[in-house]
């Protein structure tokens, strides 16, 4: 990883606050089923079992900064019933704040169907979430967000993350961004000019802005008002940037169970590694790391790690050298 020497925290401390994040976003109740090989268009598969394991992007990332010592609080809207119960609950035990969860009467809450590939852990994933959840921006806890030294949020509801991401930065709060090629619509580019660190998949940020080369699409988002912008693309790493230095961080090796939210662990490592005041090379590999042991555990929560795990698994991996 270049430019790794002499580097100072990515996010200087600032005061104290209640909290340490708020995360305003995706929640879902995913049914994950394990298949010998995903089925071809027209195809079956036989599913070797299945479980019901709550997900989506916001809530398992912030659940992973819980579970990684962080106080936190959740903003989002569930239906009222029994999916949208398993899907905050792992939320709750973890000692989340979830005054600012929004249950809409006679609206379902939003599910997946999620196909794991047995042998090498990647998924397919087909979603469905009802409009009548979606969250308007007059529905904001705002000073539960001012109460935050960090918001974490994606453009699932992009209004009400435009107004989030607009009382942040009036406050001073910096800002991370979750998306990946979903939130592709009119407007997110306005989101990005209110976001500090756009943490996307790859794939997102090539296609917005019409390259193929990944160096290009970085300068872009940098240009957009971004303090340091990540793309992500799975097994191939990361590529990052500040607009003066860039970063490549390898993806750690490892046996993926199931690749789902591997991506959320990853925001919940790059968190942590910001709030924990690290360089840009260690909030990166702090990144990684819960990347990869989330992917050795069923679902998008299942596997992630506590702060002593993950302390202990960079600990390995900086004597053993394993990365890609």
């Amino acid at each position: 990883m270049s430019g790794a020497a002499g580097e100072g925290p990515l996010l200087e401390p600032g005061p104290p606050r209640e909290l340490d994040v708020v995360g305003l976003g995706e929640i879902s109740l995913d049914l994950v089923s394990r298949v010998s090989s995903l089925p071809a268009p027209g195809g079956k598969a036989h599913a070797l079992e299945t479980e019901r394991l709550p997900g989506g992007q916001v809530a398992s990332a912030l659940l992973g900064c819980a579970r990684l010592g962080l106080r936190c609080a959740y903003v989002g809207s569930v239906g009222d019933d029994p999916a949208g119960c398993e899907a905050l609950a792992p939320l709750a035990a973890a000692g989340v704040d979830l005054s600012g969860v929004v249950v809409r009467p006679g609206a379902p809450s939003r599910t997946a169907q999620i196909w794991v590939e047995r042998t090498s852990g990647e998924r397919s994933i087909v979603a469905c979430r009802d409009p009548r959840l979606a969250l308007a921006p007059d529905e904001l806890p705002l000073e539960r967000i001012r109460a935050a030294r960090l918001l974490h949020l994606d453009a699932t509801d992009l209004a009400a993350s435009l107004a989030a991401a607009a009382a942040a930065r009036e406050a001073g709060i910096p800002v991370v961004l979750d998306a990946d090629d979903d939130a592709l619509a009119d407007g997110v580019e306005e989101l990005l000019q209110r976001v500090d660190f756009p943490v996307v998949a790859a794939t997102f940020a090539e296609t917005l802005y019409g390259t193929t080369r990944r160096e290009e699409a970085l300068e872009r988002l940098l240009a957009a008002g971004a303090r340091m912008a990540v793309l992500t693309a799975g097994l191939e790493g990361a590529l990052a940037g500040d607009g003066e230095r860039v970063w490549r961080a390898p993806a750690f090796p490892v046996a993926a169970r199931d690749t789902t939210g591997a991506g959320d662990a990853f925001h919940a490592g790059f968190i942590w590694g910001l709030l924990e005041g690290l360089p840009a090379h260690g909030v990166l590999a702090a990144a990684a790391a819960a990347a990869a042991i989330n992917c050795r555990a069923p679902g998008a929560q299942t596997g992630l790690p506590e702060r002593a795990e993950l302390e202990a698994f960079l600990a390995r991996a900086e004597q053993g050298g394993s990365r890609h």
